[in-house]
């Protein structure tokens, strides 16, 4: 199953969702057109039951997203009322929009700036070996503001800041984006987008019920206080597990031969 976004790319294979960043010549920044079709896409996703995990790649080039096409105007407000201000990122990512389906992001390239959307707002991310990351904002007179708290879920907070306040002074590279847990595994350029497929696949072969509800256990924890999120936790699993037990044959899956990969 495919659909047509002008902006990018979007496949459904073995219940993976697969959306790919479709702007090389722009260096696949996003534009509000983009926007507008995640917008639409994630609403997609999330009342289709034949999608059980999603990867997020970009058309292959030099970069994976350079952030926001300035040159066709994108900014923080998009609005003629002063009193609304929204930032174009949240309708890049899936928490933002309330999807629950597990999400892997494939990077290559470039990613700077407001690509650091994407990686924000996934469950894990991966990346080819040639991926290099950095935030340019201040060197260009802006705060380095939304993106940096979205990061500092995932990175510790002296390399946030180093990243911030660096801005186009430095990049982080594949291998160091390893070491301070912004992204989850480095592999090969040419078996990236197989590698992000592969382990969407396997994540997708899981009782659906059980995979979104750990999901959203996860993410609206960190906006809780670690009691109430526990007890949000505990609530998920009462109501996903009965669900997902009807959507596996547990003792079956209890008997299997177990195949598993060490990382």
């Amino acid at each position: 199953m495919a659909s047509e976004f002008n902006t990018i790319l979007f496949e459904v294979a073995d219940k993976v969702a697969t959306i790919t960043i479709n702007r090389p010549d722009a260096l696949n920044a996003f534009t509000m057109e983009m926007c507008e079709e995640f917008d639409q896409l994630w609403k997609q996703i999330n009342t289709d039951d034949g999608i059980n995990a999603v990867v997020i790649r970009a058309a292959d080039g030099r970069a994976f997203s350079t952030g926001a096409d300035v040159k066709s105007g994108v900014s923080a407000d998009q609005a003629t009322n002063p009193f609304y201000v929204k930032d174009p990122g949240d309708y890049l990512g899936p928490r933002s929009n309330h999807c629950w389906k597990p999400v892997i992001v494939a990077v290559h390239g470039l990613c700077c700036a407001g690509g650091f959307y994407f990686l924000n707002q996934a469950d894990f991310v991966i990346c080819s070996d040639d991926a290099q990351f950095f935030d340019p904002h201040v060197s260009y007179g802006m705060v380095c503001g939304v993106e940096p708290v979205g990061m500092a879920y995932r990175v510790p907070l002296q390399e946030v800041l180093r990243i911030s306040l660096m801005g186009g002074d430095e990049r982080v590279s594949a291998q160091t984006a390893l070491r301070i847990n912004l992204v989850s595994e480095v592999v090969a350029k040419t078996d990236l987008w197989a590698r992000a497929h592969s382990l969407a696949s396997k994540i997708a072969a899981k009782p659906p019920s059980a995979i979104q509800n750990t999901v959203r256990a996860i993410w609206e924890g960190l906006d809780m206080p670690r009691a109430a999120a526990l007890n949000h936790a505990l609530r998920l699993c009462e109501i996903g597990n009965p669900k997902a037990a009807q959507e596996l044959d547990v003792d079956a899956a209890r008997k299997a031969a177990k195949t598993f990969e060490i990382r």
